[in-house]
């Protein structure tokens, strides 16, 4: 059998595997996600699983990567593309997320499991999307702290917000829960407008920042002081 083959069945037998363990994972809840539940609903042995994943964590985060490519592809939205206006970039990535989580509640909850460890690959690359659109907000002036921050802030309300929801009845949940916590967040992140002449160091600084790495009259070494100085500042600033 040719190589182009051998990975040609490969490939589908994953697809197989995880297809299976979505069924399960949306039939049983996590609990019904074990490998050996996962190969019998596939028609493979328990090793294969081992050799296609490593162990269940890779399952799931295979699982995940291939549940999220999917829910987003069904989405007319694409929030990696910008649109023009950064802050609409943002929310529609935050109704994203929560649409995606409240769709997909044993799978958000597995990915989101106290003592996990390394985020999974799916959640790694929600996180670089992220900071992706915070990214556009400092280059245009929208930020009053630091991207870091900003990140780390938007992350932590968005997660917080879908495992909140996922916590109540659906019957009981709070409909415009998700709009408030964004707007809570936005209104602590964004200023009102790109920055004045006159503008607040801070916002100056923020967006000073998004351009240092690309400097070309510094070496490394002063744009790595310059962005020591500038995330120094922003931290006195932000108290």
């Amino acid at each position: 059998m040719e190589q182009s083959q051998v990975t040609g069945v490969r490939d589908e037998i994953r697809s197989t595997v995880l297809d299976a363990a979505a069924r399960l994972l949306a039939e049983h809840g996590a609990r019904g996600v074990t490998t050996r539940a996962v190969a019998q609903a596939a028609g493979v042995q328990p090793p294969t699983i081992y050799r296609l994943f490593g162990d269940k964590d890779g399952l799931v985060d295979a699982l995940a990567e291939h549940v999220m490519a999917t829910y987003v592809a069904g989405k007319s939205v694409s929030v990696a593309r910008s649109s023009g206006d950064p802050v609409a970039d943002l929310r529609a990535g935050w109704q994203l997320h929560v649409e995606f989580g409240l769709a997909n509640p044993e799978l958000y909850a597995l990915l989101n499991t106290p003592g996990r460890g390394e985020p999974s690959p799916a959640t790694a690359a929600g996180i670089e999307v992220l900071r992706t659109l915070v990214r556009r907000l400092a280059a245009d002036g929208l930020l009053r702290v630091d991207e870091r921050r900003a990140v780390a802030m938007i992350h932590a309300a968005g997660t917080g917000t879908v495992l909140a929801l996922l916590g109540m009845p659906a019957e009981l949940r709070d409909p415009g829960l998700a709009e408030a916590m964004f707007g809570a967040v936005a209104d602590r992140i964004l200023t009102a407008a790109p920055p004045a002449p006159d503008a607040t160091m801070t916002t100056v600084a923020v967006t000073f920042a998004t351009v240092v790495p690309e400097l070309p009259a510094l070496s490394d070494a002063e744009r790595a002081l310059m962005a020591e100085w500038l995330t120094r500042s922003l931290r006195v600033s932000a108290g």
